[in-house]
């Protein structure tokens, strides 16, 4: 597995591109140029809002399985492949609900942005406070 953290690629410009694939899909999807039974991201888009967010339901327990899995094996090396695996699976799931509510990567990547250098706790609690106004 290489480090955690890839410092030569450029993660912005990474989720970036796949969003503009994944935006392009769904335009085609929407204008008929893209048929559900070979494509899976028009596939994704057909089945709507309700099938998008339960796919991310999904995905994200695999998710969590794999990270047990990953704690049991104490980091092996094939666990730690498989738990990125199902980490990208995730992520990319998420640009599809992204894209169909019309938002981008670079909305969250800015959202993450404002928060740095906030508590957690004290984040939350102001989107509570908000939450009740």
């Amino acid at each position: 597995m290489s480090s955690p953290i890839n410092k030569s690629s450029n993660l912005d410009s990474a989720l970036a591109h796949l969003a503009d694939v994944v935006d392009q899909r769904r335009d085609a999807f929407k204008s008929g140029n893209a048929d559900p039974k070979t494509s899976y991201t028009a596939l994704l888009f057909s089945k709507g809002d309700d099938g998008i967010l339960k796919k991310i339901g999904e995905e994200a327990t695999e998710t969590v399985m794999a990270a047990k899995d990953l704690r049991a094996a104490n980091l092996a090396h094939d666990q730690q492949k498989l738990f990125v695996g199902e980490m990208a699976d995730l992520w990319f799931h998420c640009l599809i609900a992204l894209s169909q509510y019309q938002l981008r990567p670079e909305d969250v990547i800015g959202e993450l942005e404002r928060r740095l250098g906030t508590s957690g706790i004290e984040e939350k609690a102001a989107r509570k406070a908000a939450n009740k106004d």
